[in-house]
């Protein structure tokens, strides 16, 4: 990967750092060629759109160049004077590994700067081996996958709670024993790369509004358990210690079944439960409960459905969910303003995309990658 430069500060130095964008200017520079694709953004246009002298874009787009991130796309007639050449992000300039670490299995993906998937493994599992054999099968997962390919780093979303900003877990639900590990630390000392770990569910959500979802929604994903990644004013929200989106862990049901967290009545543990009786549609009504609760909050535009247990029955748990945030609106007097509720794109893949996001957003502007 020529030409491309890494700073660390640290084993858990995270996104902002990894190409060595030297400035806020370079990340809107950087954006505006990705979004540009193929075609091409001119110099001139570069300036118009981010408010900076031709003579900061010339400068900022030249040291691209060299650094092999920017290319020639070409030249484009103009107004007046001579054609005027066009550039283009390279996106097999640079890649990043996402990484979705779930209760039971492991996901890996290599993404391109334009985040793309140019490889992807998956194995099986325990999250209640021990940190050793954990930290051992995701290093193991990760060289397979990245061969000799020198990525940027990794990112590693896994389920809550955690700390995103030091990368230290908390009581995972159902894995006490995770409590202080520092997980960023450790797989960055064994991996050699800079790692950034989160939420699975604020890794999708990432990766959803990076993907072009707009405005405020909530992105519900039921798997092994249930959590929701938020986005409020098209910026991920996780809350002073990480601690938004616990979702699955609203009491809907007083004195109701005990879940793995230590209260009872959770909406978790109710809807899994149901799952496991193989009651979907029940379970689909009890997560429309639990989101008409968060919809009605947080005013939230949008509400997105995944999880390998909604792609098991995508068209019940939409309609279900659905079902019960109509029936709120319709009760409150707003026939017709129903919170639209609709699968997320990327199916098994988002959290691992989007935590492979962790490391990319931030190279294009978006603070909260």
């Amino acid at each position: 990967m020529g030409g491309v430069n890494r700073t660390r500060s640290g084993p858990g130095a995270a996104g902002a750092n990894l190409l060595a964008v030297r400035s806020h200017n370079t990340a809107l520079v950087l954006d505006l060629l990705r979004t540009a694709g193929g075609e091409g953004i001119s110099r001139l246009e570069l300036a118009e759109r981010t408010g900076l002298t031709p003579q900061a874009v010339s400068k900022i787009t030249a040291r691209l160049r060299e650094e092999g991130l920017a290319a020639e796309a070409g030249r484009r007639a103009s107004t007046g004077g001579k054609p005027a050449t066009v550039l283009r992000l390279v996106p097999e300039a640079g890649h990043a590994v996402g990484v979705h670490l779930d209760r039971d299995e492991l996901r890996a993906v290599l993404v391109d700067l334009d985040g793309r998937v140019v490889a992807e493994r998956r194995a099986e599992l325990d999250l209640g081996a021990g940190a050793a054999a954990v930290v051992g099968a995701v290093a193991e997962l990760v060289g397979e996958l990245r061969g000799e390919t020198d990525v940027l780093g990794v990112g590693v979303a896994l389920p809550g709670p955690l700390d995103h900003i030091h990368g230290v877990l908390h009581r995972v639900t159902g894995f006490p024993e995770w409590d202080g590990f520092p997980l960023r630390d450790a797989l960055a000392e064994r991996l050699g790369v800079p790692v950034v770990v989160d939420k699975d569910t604020n890794a999708a959500a990432l990766g959803l509004a990076v993907g072009g979802e707009a405005g405020s929604f909530a992105y519900l994903h039921l798997g092994t358990g249930l959590g929701a990644g938020l986005v409020i004013g098209d910026s991920v929200h996780r809350g002073a210690r990480t601690g938004a989106g616990e979702f699955g862990h609203q009491v809907i049901q007083l004195d109701g079944p005990p879940c793995h967290c230590g209260n009872r009545g959770c909406v978790e543990a109710l809807c899994l439960a149901a799952v496991g009786r193989g009651e979907t549609a029940e379970a689909a009504r009890v997560l429309g409960a639990g989101a008409a609760n968060l919809a009605g909050l947080l005013d939230i535009d949008l509400v997105l459905l995944g999880g390998r247990t909604v792609a098991a029955a995508p068209e019940t748990f939409v309609q279900g969910v659905a079902a019960v945030l109509d029936g709120r609106a319709r009760r409150e007097g707003g026939l017709g303003t129903a919170v639209p509720v609709r699968l997320a794109p990327g199916g098994d893949r988002a959290v691992a995309e989007g935590a492979a996001q962790l490391l990319l957003a931030p190279l294009f502007g978006r603070a909260d990658g």
